[in-house]
């Protein structure tokens, strides 16, 4: 099975967890429940970490941001974020530009 764009934002989408940054350490963190952060996050920073990965580029097109997932990487719990292959594979080619996408978010 090959990967492409599409299966690689596919996989973006399907990332657990909240992010947030602590004001102490100056880090970005993960959690798996917003009230698991603590006082040093402060509330209007926590993200769910399927959002915390694209980064507002023009109007609705976003880009799928490497220096965030490899945050999310360096946290070394990728099958508890469901860090996939694909994303994997997107963090090595760097050789290629970051997606660039118009993200349509369906509302629960």
């Amino acid at each position: 099975m090959s990967i492409t764009s599409a299966s690689i934002c596919a996989a973006a989408e399907q990332l657990q967890g909240f992010v947030g940054f602590n004001a102490k350490t100056g880090r970005y963190i993960v959690r798996f429940s917003e009230d698991s952060f603590g006082l040093d996050v402060l509330e209007h920073s926590i993200t769910p970490t399927c959002e915390f990965v694209w980064r507002a580029f023009d109007g609705e097109l976003m880009n799928l941001d490497r220096a965030r997932l490899h945050l999310l990487r360096e946290q070394n719990i990728d099958d508890r974020l469901n860090l996939s292959e694909a994303l994997r594979v997107y963090l090595r080619r760097t050789d290629l530009p970051e997606i660039c996408a118009e993200r349509h978010r369906l509302n629960a």
